[in-house]
């Protein structure tokens, strides 16, 4: 193996310095060498779970740009391994990489679902809608074997209160029993990222996700079973999918979305070395115009911090962007809506049947 070859299965090519720390590490040529002589793998390439144990679950969004107000996160880390994924960033603050280690090292909160209860039954709690994955995808590999969405929506549906969900995963229909019983009373909303048509594309960006045939029959299976879908087309990138506009708003309309949003990607912290290595590795005859165009979106800058601006881009490319969407906008979604969440229900149900003596 050399260090220069492609990891087959992962988005994140080699593992980026964490900038907490004074000291960083590479695997040099003469290692890997080394370990062919001997006959040893120099990298397993293998996903670890390791369990964490967190003190509160909710967390409040103070992004004004965001559209969340609260969210959870089951895992940290995902295995899905998207390479453009804002989230990388956040697992410098554990301790490690944002580059292989968020897609091989995925922290579990198996509490997860006694924290949320405490919150709801809080009596300074005022119902308000909670995302599940507003950081990483609660529906990634690791939920096979540890159920702890699945835990969560049912808590959800146990006090009444409204939760969103952002996937990309097929898994999510596993829970349809739960989804559909939550939607009897407005208080479900789901977001599937759809980012691509082509397989190929999908692929490299989001090595282990759905295909996109599973991720539409999603879309299509949910809606007919009264859940509402928001596709998230999300992110554009110039160069790569940004031709795709009106052909993804076209096919999640066609499968039942009943609304789309979207983003022009950015390389925020240490995301923008990230993709610049795996873009160089992956599609080598493109990088450079990749890499331009998304500067050319955010001042010349892989990164864009500006609230209102930074995940919307600007310029002549996110110009272009912005009038594709407003054209799918009225040709696909001109009578459709996402519905607001019923907030309603919930307040009775924190003590029970407490409150009948």
């Amino acid at each position: 193996m050399k260090s220069n070859e492609y990891i087959k299965g992962r988005g994140a090519q080699h593992n980026s310095p964490n900038k907490f720390f004074e000291y960083s590490h590479e695997t040099r040529d003469d290692f890997l060498e080394f370990c062919r002589l001997e006959g040893e793998d120099a990298d397993y390439n293998k996903t670890q779970y390791l369990p964490i144990f967190p003190k509160t679950i909710v967390n409040k969004v103070t992004s004004p740009d965001v559209g969340m107000e609260y969210s959870m996160n089951p895992y940290q880390g995902c295995e899905h391994g998207c390479i453009y994924c804002y989230a990388r960033n956040t697992h410098e603050f554990w301790g490690y990489s944002a580059g292989l280690d968020f897609e091989r090292k995925i922290l579990i909160k198996e509490n997860a679902p006694q924290l949320l209860e405490a919150k709801l039954k809080n009596k300074k709690w005022k119902a308000c809608t909670i995302v599940l994955s507003g950081n990483t995808d609660c529906y990634q590999p690791a939920e096979r074997k540890y159920e702890i969405t699945r835990a969560c929506l049912e808590v959800f549906l146990k006090y009444r209160h409204p939760v969103g969900v952002i996937t990309k995963n097929a898994l999510i229909l596993r829970d349809l029993d739960i989804l559909e019983a939550l939607a009897k009373d407005n208080l479900i909303g789901v977001n599937i990222s759809v980012t691509s048509l082509s397989e190929n594309t999908r692929r490299i960006l989001e090595p282990r996700t759905s295909s996109l045939k599973k991720r539409l029959e999603t879309i299509r299976v949910l809606s007919s079973n009264g859940i509402p879908v928001n596709a998230m087309l999300a992110p554009i990138i110039p160069g790569i999918n940004s031709h795709e506009v009106l052909k993804l708003a076209k096919a999640v309309a066609d499968n039942g979305a009943c609304s789309f949003a979207f983003t022009v990607v950015r390389l925020n912290g240490a995301i923008g070395q990230i993709f610049t290595d795996w873009i160089e590795k992956t599609l080598p005859d493109k990088a450079q115009k990749v890499l331009h165009q998304i500067q050319e979106c955010h001042g010349g800058n892989l990164n864009d911090s500006r609230f209102g601006i930074r995940g919307r881009g600007d310029g002549k490319i996110a110009k272009q962007i912005h009038e594709m969407v407003r054209l799918a906008q009225k040709r696909y979604f001109r009578d459709k809506t996402f519905p607001k969440l019923n907030t309603a229900l919930h307040e009775p149900y924190k003590e029970g049947q407490l409150r009948l003596f």
